[in-house]
């Protein structure tokens, strides 16, 4: 991996790292969902950098906080349940404020790098 690609790669992941529980929350709004299902969702969305790893303890906490809740269903393929998790009220209203917020810094982001982008590099 080249230098670039590597420091590329650790800025998404620092950009990602604020917002993984909104991504989580949004994916749980579309229908509840088990453990795999989130990186695969993830990954389609084109954030394929998260772990296993970075969502489970994510999910605990939010589960922790009200946010989410878990239940066992029957695998479609037979196995053991698995664990889904689903909004609660409170997860609708976090993600609903945290839809608002992201579109707000995300314009003031985007204002701030387009504004410095169009007066040219003054170094």
């Amino acid at each position: 991996m080249t230098k670039e690609a590597s420091a590329h790669d650790q800025r998404r992941s620092q950009l990602l790292r604020g917002v993984l529980d909104l991504c989580l929350l949004a994916l749980i709004a579309e229908r509840p969902r088990y453990g795999f299902e989130f990186a695969q969702g993830l990954a389609e969305g084109g954030l394929e950098l998260v772990s296993d790893g970075s969502i489970y303890p994510l999910l605990a906490r939010m589960e922790r906080a009200g946010l989410i809740a878990a239940f066992r269903a029957p695998s479609p393929s037979g196995g053991a349940p698995r664990k889904y998790y689903r909004l609660t009220e409170a997860g609708h209203a976090e993600l609903s404020a945290g839809r608002s917020d992201w579109h707000a810094f995300a314009g003031h982001v985007g204002r701030i790098l387009d504004d410095t982008d169009s007066k040219g590099d003054d170094t």
